[in-house]
C-alpha cells in the first residue's frame, strides 16, 4: 500500500532552426530551475492526458506565442521515466522553425538562446533530459524512431519502441 506515488506528466520540446537549437534557461519554476531546458514544456492539463501533441503545442503558444502552422517536421522522438518521489514521465519533441524564420522569441519562463547543436551536449539540463539530448545527439538525429527511456540513478537507457502494428 505505501508505493502508490502520484505520475506526473510533462512535456518538452526543441526546436532548431539552421544550424541551431533554441534552448531555454528556466528560472523560476516549481520543478526544473536554474537549468537549461527544451525550448518550452511544462506540465499536462487533466484534458490533455491521452495527447502529449496538445500539450505540448498549447505550452508552445504559452511561452513562446507559435503555433503549429509556423513549425514544421512536429515528431514525438523521446518518452522516459523517471521515480522521484512521484512516476515522472516525458514527453520529448523535436520541430524545427522554417529557415529564414525570426530568432528574435521572448520567454517570461526565463533566458531563450540559440546554441550551435555541438554546443548542447556542454549544458547544465535536467537528468533525463542530458541523456535524451546525448541520445539524439548520437542516434536520434540519424533517424525518425521513438525511444522510451528508464532512468536510475546513474544513467538511462533507451529503447527504439517498434510500432507492432506494422
Amino acid at each position: 500500500m505505501g508505493n502508490i506515488e502520484k505520475l506526473r506528466n510533462m512535456t518538452s520540446i526543441y526546436l532548431f532552426c539552421e544550424d541551431k537549437v533554441l534552448l531555454l534557461y528556466r528560472q523560476g519554476s516549481r520543478v526544473v530551475n536554474d537549468l537549461w531546458v527544451g525550448s518550452a514544456g511544462g506540465h499536462f492539463e487533466a484534458h490533455e492526458l491521452n495527447n502529449p501533441e496538445a500539450c505540448v503545442l498549447r505550452e508552445l503558444k504559452e511561452e513562446l506565442s507559435i503555433t503549429r502552422d509556423m513549425i514544421v517536421d512536429l515528431e514525438l522522438r523521446y518518452i522516459t521515466l523517471r521515480r522521484i518521489g512521484e512516476l515522472r514521465q516525458n514527453y520529448y519533441f523535436f520541430a524545427k522553425l522554417p529557415n529564414g524564420t525570426s530568432m528574435k522569441l521572448f520567454s517570461d519562463e526565463g533566458e531563450l538562446k540559440w546554441f550551435p547543436i555541438e554546443q548542447i551536449n556542454e549544458l547544465k539540463m535536467p537528468f533525463t533530459a542530458r541523456f535524451v539530448i546525448e541520445h539524439y545527439m548520437k542516434i536520434g538525429r540519424n533517424n525518425h524512431a521513438v525511444y522510451g527511456g528508464i532512468a536510475n540513478n546513474q544513467t538511462v537507457t533507451f529503447v527504439e519502441l517498434t510500432d507492432y502494428n506494422k
